[in-house]
């Protein structure tokens, strides 16, 4: 119990803090919109009690204009009170949304590469977007909770006890016998809701899958399979969701239940009374209206348990997430880089890396020049892109040293260490955007002349200017609108315009036709010209002028040297040239 508090009270720390404080004044303002409103309630209940007497004993019509002009009156204020708040709290619940997603973003756009692979991108879009949607009509409900129903709440009890204490007592008594159940059924909620929100993610990673595999899906034939997948998970959705709803509608149907008990004590034993000329019929009336409408805020008041249950579980994942920390950071006094010309030396010094418990790299040593070329090769999973993902620290090795300039990369600033990189690879990233913004990534504050001439030493002006709106051509998402070598164009003037001193190809011309691998190539020339750089090739001829070529294979270094060297060595490297030049 007293762990569940500490959590309530470390969930509520977090959101007054992050994004409920500099909200408050607003907040504020609500809130006492929201005390009007409520207050009105009890005006309301306590006018229909001179209202019948006033009838019931002949009064003068005068005295019927006022009350009814004075329960106009409170309408009034009700409905102008009411609009107020519900735009204001609308306003900030839309904006506390947006804060939280962009938060969480933000943060998880730190985290390392390790945890991508654990967790799929479905999932975390739904963590991202679901849950801070889920808690959008949390923020309203609280405050409602705690101003208008409240109000209203104390302001109707107020009136009922005015008028008898006993009636009220009768009405309420059966309260205390319900709040075990329902201490209960919030618990309930709580666990579905938790297990609604996970079972979304999963069909959010079912949906991604599909969409980026419907050619595989349609080549095969596996329509039928996939959609059996996803009913499955959409199954396990629909199980939570209920569940999660009908302990949610339990709540309301208690406390229904006890206003049915409380209302039939009163109407028997206040009866009596009237009949017996110890009440008048104005205050029975005046003390139904207000039980009537007191039992609305109170059932309101108990379906905010079903409410923040759900909301609870949201924020536990939201808290989860930011609560990763980020294994690669910057040192608390980072080493500057030394400041050098035509690119920098590069070196993995007894190197050891693995992925979980698979060994992936195996006492690495590997040097690559400045204003050199260095080629790695090696059958598929030698380890050749996890030394790139070493390099530019996208991770850590657990044994051994990254040098740049002799100095190790976790002694640098994380930032400056990324921003020596520049990458071009297979699948090169384009975002939904115009191409400028695209090549501009990591270099927003280059001119419109700068990127005129990264176009054109990219060989990607030729089909840029063609297009009706040129740079500011849409991409596409994942750069669908474009070509696979116009992509990669592209990517080729991003690095341009970054003008880092390194460069990393990752087999940046495996999947190109004949024509724009020409393109290409000849791009990467006026692209390498002057950095440190590291190629990635399963194609042996693309690297045949490299300065030095690594052969790699189960994660070591087997041999090293230049093209005619290795040849003449033979071994594995002058098997995989004959493999491939034999015909």
């Amino acid at each position: 119990m007293e762990e569940g508090a500490q959590s309530v009270r470390r969930l509520l720390t977090w959101i007054w803090r992050d994004y409920l404080k500099r909200r408050f004044a607003m907040m504020l303002l609500a809130f006492v919109f929201m005390a009007l409103e409520g207050g009105s309630i009890g005006a309301l209940s306590y006018l229909v009690r001179p209202m019948f007497d006033s009838i019931h004993a002949g009064a003068p019509r005068s005295a019927v204009y006022g009350v009814a002009f004075a329960v106009a009156g409170v309408f009034v204020t009700r409905a102008l009170a009411g609009f107020a708040n519900r735009v204001i709290m609308s306003r900030q619940s839309e904006k506390i949304a947006a804060d939280m997603q962009e938060g969480q973003l933000v943060h998880v756009m730190k985290l390392d590469l390790a945890y991508f692979l654990r967790n799929p991108p479905g999932s975390l879009i739904e963590r991202i977007r679901g849950d801070s949607t889920a808690l959008k009509g949390l923020w309203p409900t609280l405050l409602q909770a705690v101003g208008r129903d409240s109000i209203s709440l104390i302001t109707l009890l107020a009136v009922a006890l005015s008028i008898d204490w006993l009636w009220t007592l009768i009405a309420v008594v059966g309260v205390p016998v319900i709040l075990g159940p329902l201490t209960l059924l919030q618990a309930r909620v709580r666990i579905t809701a938790r297990q609604s929100r996970t079972a979304a993610g999963v069909l959010s990673t079912r949906l991604d899958e599909t969409f980026h595999g419907i050619r595989t899906l349609q080549l095969t034939g596996a329509e039928p399979q996939e959609a059996s997948r996803y009913r499955r998970a959409l199954n396990t959705y629909l199980g939570a969701q209920i569940r999660s709803q009908t302990a949610s509608a339990a709540i309301p149907a208690l406390v229904d239940l006890v206003a049915a008990l409380g209302f039939a004590g009163v109407m028997l034993y206040g009866g009596m009374q009237i009949i017996a000329g110890e009440k008048t019929l104005g205050e029975f009336m005046s003390f139904f209206t207000a039980m009537a409408l007191v039992f609305d805020p109170l059932r309101r008041l108990g379906s905010i348990s079903a409410t923040w249950a759900q909301a609870r579980a949201s924020l536990e994942r939201m808290r989860q997430l930011l609560d990763e920390v980020p294994t690669l950071q910057s040192p608390a006094h980072p080493v500057p880089l030394p400041v050098v010309a035509g690119g920098v030396r590069l070196e993995l010094r007894g190197v050891s890396f693995a992925y979980a418990e698979l060994p992936v790299l195996t006492e690495i040593d590997l040097v690559a020049e400045p204003g050199q070329t260095t080629a790695l090769v090696g059958p598929s999973g030698a380890g050749k892109t996890t030394v790139f993902h070493l390099l530019s620290r996208m991770a850590d090795p657990q044994q051994g040293q990254v040098l740049m300039q002799g100095v190790d990369l976790r002694a640098m600033d994380l930032r400056q260490v990324r921003q020596q990189f520049s990458v071009v690879s297979q699948d090169s990233a384009l975002f939904d955007e115009a191409l400028s913004a695209n090549i501009r990534m990591g270099a927003t504050d280059r001119s419109d002349a700068a990127l005129a001439r990264a176009l054109q030493d990219a060989n990607a002006a030729e089909f840029v200017d063609k297009l009706t709106l040129g740079a500011e051509t849409l991409a596409g998402p994942r750069g669908t609108a474009l070509s696979g070598g116009q992509r990669q164009r592209i990517a080729i003037a991003r690095a341009l315009l970054r003008n880092a001193p390194v460069l990393l190809l990752d087999e940046a011309t495996s999947a190109l036709d004949s024509q724009s691998e020409k393109l290409v190539t000849d791009a990467l020339a006026r692209l390498s010209a002057g950095r440190t750089t590291l190629v990635i090739a399963h194609r042996l001829s693309t690297i045949l002028r490299a300065d030095k070529i690594v052969v790699m294979n189960r994660g070591r270094i087997v041999d090293q040297g230049t093209h005619q060297e290795l040849l003449a060595r033979g071994g594995l490297y002058a098997d995989l040239y004959r493999l491939q030049f034999q015909n």
